[in-house]
């Protein structure tokens, strides 16, 4: 095989990938995503050990370890398209060889886990409470890019939203792919599952009308009522979509958790939220490491 073009893989003068400025050495096999960049050492204040820091633009990592397990965490920003640069980026580190620029012939698989923050979609689910992704459905069409897109997706669970809420033809394309079983048996056991939307945007995308008005008002109201298989839409945000595609695709497990900040049908907003944000680390970080 070739190996891959300069323009394609793109690395910085010290060997690193191009954004996130990694080089294998200095990521664990166990990462957790942020979206935030300030929640980064809100996480790694309860590691035992940090041995390395790294920061560009919007992208801060932070690898240490707690007792003997080694973590990374890295914020990613807001959005589909930033975790589309992330997670190909995170699996370049691994699974390509950065000094010849070919894929490596043995693969690496990674743990990826997203701790976010979200607005519920249901009446019952109550600021405070914590959320785990049974699947992700993209509003962005992300991984319709991809030739192995459809490869992962669950077209039964696509079509039927499309379906229920009539979505718009002129709209992207619809995906739903699933968690990663693996991580949800060691990380979501007794939390609230649902079927996560990632949306393209924080306004319209998601429903919010300030001053512009929007062109499908009614979306929500359907959104809420949709159900597959006994599984209710529990949440809006804007990255696990791209997450469980792109993890997928790659070989690599993917979950999200993520605090209620907000409640869509009640229209409320915890805006005092950081403790929960903070219970949802220690959670996580516990049984991450037990």
């Amino acid at each position: 095989m070739a190996p891959i073009a300069e323009s394609e893989l793109i690395l910085n003068l010290d060997g690193s990938v191009y954004h996130l400025h990694l080089k294998p050495e200095n990521l664990a096999d166990t990462i957790i995503v942020v979206g935030d960049p300030g929640r980064v050492k809100e996480i790694s204040k309860h590691f035992d050990k940090i041995d390395f820091m790294v920061q560009n633009r919007e992208l801060y990592t932070h690898t240490g370890t707690i007792g003997n397990k080694r973590l990374t965490v890295l914020s990613t920003g807001m959005g589909t398209d930033n975790l589309d640069i992330v997670i190909n980026e995170l699996d370049a580190v691994v699974n390509i060889d950065l000094a010849t620029r070919e894929p490596k012939t043995t693969h690496t698989k990674l743990n990826i886990i997203r701790m976010g923050t979200a607005g519920a979609l249901q009446a019952d689910i109550h600021a405070g409470d914590f959320v785990v992704s049974s699947y992700g459905v993209g509003l962005d069409g992300l991984l319709y890019f991809y030739d192995k897109g459809k490869t992962v997706m669950d077209k039964a669970l696509a079509d039927a939203f499309t379906t229920h809420v009539n979505w718009d033809r002129n709209l992207p394309g619809v995906y739903a792919v699933p968690c990663s079983q693996l991580l949800m048996e060691k990380l979501g056991y007794g939390l609230i599952q649902g079927i996560t939307l990632t949306a393209p945007g924080f306004y319209g995308p998601q429903g919010r009308e300030l001053r512009l008005k929007l062109a499908f008002p009614e979306l929500n109201q359907k959104i809420e009522s949709f159900e597959f298989h006994g599984n209710r839409i529990s949440n809006f945000e804007m990255e696990t979509s791209a997450l469980y595609g792109l993890g997928k695709m790659l070989g690599h497990e993917t979950l999200t958790i993520c605090t209620i900040v907000a409640n869509r049908v009640n229209q409320t907003f915890a805006s005092d939220y950081h403790s929960d944000v903070e219970r949802l680390i220690s959670m996580v970080l516990g049984r991450l490491t037990e």
